[in-house]
This record gives C-alpha cells, sequence and structure tokens, in this order.
C-alpha cells in the first residue's frame, strides 16, 4: 500500500518518492550468543513457544543471519527536528524492518531489528549497535510495559564477537565494542519525522497517502469518509502524546532525546538511547551527557512534547497544555492515595516535589515508602530506617507540615482506611526501576559473556510493584551505591 525505493542498491543517498527503501541485514562475522529472550514477547505476541530460543532457525533470525521465507527487509525514510532543528533526512540508519504478523489475537506487529547493518539512511554510520545500549533498550523497554506504559517491546538480545569502534561520551576516547542485535516489536514504527520528511520535500500527495494509512490501521475510530480526518487524527496524538509524558514523568523516567523523529504517532515510547529514571528528585535531571543545553531535561519534557506536536498542527497546542496539567495532577493523586479531587491537591503535590528537589531524595522511593508507611508512623514522624528516601525528606524543616496538609487531606478519603490506601499506593508506586547503576551492572558482567544479571533485572522488572526476595538481596531497593554518582550516560550507542 505504500510505495518502496526505487533504486534497488543498498547505498547511502539522499531519497525521494517513498516511505520505504529495501535494505537487507548485514550478517555478523562472528559467532554469536543469544543473551536473553522475552518469553511474554514471543508467546503473548508471536505466538511462539520459548522453546523456539533454543533453535539457530531463530538466532539466524534474530541476529540478521537470515530471513524468513518471502520477506523483503525494509529501512524506512523519516525526518525529523533535532534539539529544535530541522535535520533533515534520518531514516532507519541501522534497522531493518523484518515484516509485519498477524497473532492469534487479531494484533498486528512489526517486527525490526536494531544493529543489523547499513541502509540508505546510515548517514556516517556502521549501521550497528554495542552490547551496553542494546542491554539497556533490551531491559527497559520490557520494564516499561511493566509499568503499565505504553512502550515498544524486546523480543530478544544476541551479541556477537564483532568489533564496533564507539566514542561513548563524545571527547575523542575511541573505544572498542561488541556488536550486539535487539529484536524489536512494535504496532507501528511511523514517527511525526515520517510525516514531516515528507512536507518538507513537497511529496503532500505521498503524505496524504501515508496519513490514510496509518488513521485505517491505527485509528479505526477516525471516520474516513470525514473531511476532517486528519484534524481529528492529530487531536487524538496530542491527547496521547499528553498521556504518555505524564505517564513517563509519574516514573521518574527521561527520554533523553525527545526529538521529532523520536515520537511515535501511536504514542508509544520508542527509542531508548541515553534514557535515565530520576533517583533524587531534581525537575532538571538530564540523562543524557551531550545535551549541553539541558533541552531535554525531565521538568522540560511536557513542553518539548507541544514543541514536536506544534511541528504537524500548531493550532492544537493548547490542547496538550490544558490536558497535560489535569493528568499530572490525576497521576500524582493515585500516586498519594488521595480519593476524589480538592482544590488543594495541586498545592499538596508541588508542596511534596519541592521538598524532594530541596534534600534530594529518591523519586521513585520516596513515593514507594509513603506506600508502605503506615498512617500513624507519618501522624508520629516516627519513620524506619527501612523507609531511608522518607527519612531523607524528613531532613527538611517543612516536611512535618507537609505531612500534617497531607494527612489531613487522607481524612477527607471517604469509606477509606489506612491498609486499603497502602495496598491502593503500592499498586501505582513501583518499588523497582532500571536505575543506571542496575543496567551498568548487567552491562559489565554481560562484557564478560556472563547474562546473569541481565536474566535477573529482566524477571524483577517483570514486577516492579511486587517486593520481591532476589532484588532485595541484589539491593535494588536500597540506597545506590557510592559510585552510582559519577555513572555517565551517552547518546553513542
Amino acid at each position: 500500500m505504500l510505495p518502496v525505493d526505487t533504486i534497488p542498491e543498498n547505498s547511502i543517498r539522499k531519497v525521494r518518492d517513498c516511505i520505504f527503501s529495501v535494505a537487507y541485514p548485514t550478517p555478523f562475522i562472528s559467532r554469536v550468543l543469544l543473551v536473553a529472550v522475552s518469553k511474554d514477547v514471543l508467546e503473548g505476541i508471536l505466538d511462539l513457544d520459548v522453546s523456539v530460543k533454543e533453535t539457530d532457525d531463530f538466532l539466524q533470525l534474530v541476529s540478521g543471519g537470515k530471513v524468513v521465507l518471502g520477506s523483503i527487509p525494509l529501512a524506512h525514510r523519516y525526518g525529523g527536528h533535532q534539539f529544535g532543528s530541522w535535520a533533515g533526512q534520518l531514516g532507519d540508519g541501522r534497522a531493518h524492518l523484518l515484516g509485519v504478523y498477524t497473532n492469534r489475537y487479531g494484533e498486528r506487529w512489526e517486527l525490526q531489528l536494531k544493529g543489523s547493518g547499513k541502509t540508505p539512511y546510515s548517514r556516517n554510520g556502521d549501521g550497528r549497535a554495542v552490547l551496553r545500549s542494546s542491554v539497556r533498550e533490551f531491559l527497559c523497554s520490557e520494564a516499561m510495559h511493566y509499568l503499565g506504559i505504553p512502550t515498544s517491546r524486546a523480543a530478544s538480545l544476541v551479541v556477537s564477537n564483532d568489533d564496533v569502534w564507539r566514542d561513548q561520551f563524545y571527547n575523542g576516547s575511541v573505544k572498542k565494542e561488541r556488536g550486539a542485535i535487539v529484536l524489536r516489536v512494535a504496532q507501528s514504527w511511523f514517527r511525526i519525522g515520517s510525516l514531516e520528511i515528507l512536507a518538507h520535500s513537497g511529496e503532500l500527495d505521498l503524505q496524504r497517502t501515508l496519513l490514510d494509512f496509518v488513521i485505517r490501521e491505527h485509528f479505526p475510530s477516525v471516520n474516513m469518509n470525514d473531511s476532517n480526518r486528519y484534524l481529528d487524527f492529530f487531536s487524538r496524538v496530542v491527547l496521547e502524546t499528553a498521556n504518555l509524558i505524564a505517564l513517563w514523568m509519574s516514573v521518574g523516567f527521561a527520554h533523553g532525546v525527545c526529538n521529532t523523529d523520536n515520537f511515535s504517532l501511536l504514542s508509544i515510547t520508542i527509542d531508548y538511547g541515553p534514557f535515565g529514571f530520576m533517583e533524587s528528585y531534581d525537575p532538571n535531571f538530564v540523562p543524557n551527557t551531550s545535551d549541553d543545553e539541558r533541552r531535554y531535561k525531565i521538568g522540560n519534557q511536557a513542553n518539548v512534547g507541544m514543541f514536536n506536536l506544534n511541528k504537524l498542527l500548531q493550532a492544537l497546542k493548547p490542547v496538550l497544555d490544558r490536558r497535560q496539567k489535569q493528568l499530572f495532577t490525576e497521576l500524582f493523586r493515585a500516586k498519594l492515595g488521595l480519593l476524589g479531587e480538592s482544590e488543594d491537591d495541586n498545592y499538596l503535590i508541588a508542596f511534596l516535589l519541592k521538598l524532594m528537589e530541596d534534600t534530594k531524595a529518591d523519586f521513585t522511593m520516596a513515593f514507594r515508602h509513603l506506600s508502605e508507611i503506615t498512617q500513624d508512623q507519618l501522624k508520629e514522624l516516627r519513620i524506619p530506617q527501612e523507609f531511608w528516601a522518607l527519612q531523607d525528606l524528613a531532613k527538611h524543616k517543612f516536611f512535618s507540615d507537609w505531612i500534617t496538609i497531607y494527612l489531613l487531606r487522607l481524612g477527607r478519603n471517604r469509606g477509606d482506611s489506612d491498609s486499603t490506601r497502602r495496598k491502593r499506593m503500592t499498586a501505582v508506586n513501583p518499588r523497582y526501576i532500571l536505575r543506571n547503576w542496575m543496567a551498568e551492572s548487567a552491562i559489565q558482567k554481560a562484557k564478560m559473556n556472563d547474562f546473569s544479571e541481565i536474566h535477573l533485572l529482566q524477571e524483577v522488572l517483570q514486577h516492579p510493584f511486587q517486593r520481591q526476595a532476589a532484588a532485595e538481596k541484589a539491593g535494588y531497593s536500597l540506597r545506590p551505591p557510592s559510585w552510582a554518582k559519577d555513572l555517565k550516560v551517552s547518546c553513542s550507542s
């Protein structure tokens, strides 16, 4: 239904008048090892028994060694605004769309390899991804799913001994790393930049073709016969994107590179790069060390979302602004166990976040500890040592004032009990998130072919709201180790 590049050669060039280019994966030269798979993705989405991971056919498929009979791998053409400026043609520079699978539930899923070699959109890149970044993407996309946040999924992770050279922090220190590939699945990989490139190139008929395809496939509630169908479509994208960013904020997630080419038209989280989960509460938190201007700091994600959506339809910018505030309040009411609405709720939430900012209290664990501590303990300001994030928060001179307001507000929850409140709050405040130091620990072991911590994290992050013995033993709910403070995350992947 969508046109493919008429030039068959897999050469780096400017492409026009198409949505995709044919591009086959480049197999690794060295032996490939299967690091991990997602049982849920294999069995729940792809209708495969997890035992398929033991077969050579599976390893060949997920490493780009072979393609399924009849498959014509594609690389998608798109553009984008990067750090606020139009960057021109970008596209899948190291990703290959293997095909579309419709499962037993009638769901349509697109299978894509990342790190599988060059395409016409590789620009100056080598088409590869390294083990370090691939471990992070595999773990985080699955972790986000189990946190209830719309996201692409990761089916598998493989690693090779092929040499891939990377300047991790863009400081001139180029180092040899191992090449890796993630098999990713999503219901669509189309993004804002998919439409932008066509508008900037004046390919308006093709833009309408793509818009109609996306609406027909993914937005069934939009009436295709309505002359205002594009306005309706954009309105829905705006609202769903607002919802996605509010969900990011509610778990302290910073994407790191919120360019228009990384924003999905289906409002799911895609393209995990230098992301990070905020530890100490800081609205200026930036996980990406190359973001010198702090454009994509966590506190600016809503504004960046508006900028990106404004590139699609400037007239809908105010819609995101109003909806964002409403969603933010709703989500934080739930995190604090508040029932109903009160005109003072925004003040209560803002007060707490200010205390967190001043004390640098751990964002995730402060909310989790509020979920586990009793109201009697809060009333007496008797905070056990296990609630270390609240102990940090309690150092603030206004902490007792906030507790007084909070307890009064909880007292207005009709028909509520303290045990019910705690049960409700622990269901929305995770105990475990993928912290950078956890990912780094797993990466360092994986470099030595020890994949045990990847498997442990994979299991733990499938149940982020439940206390788990293995996670507690590993220290995943304790204070981060001292070396974690100096850990840096870069765009180089």
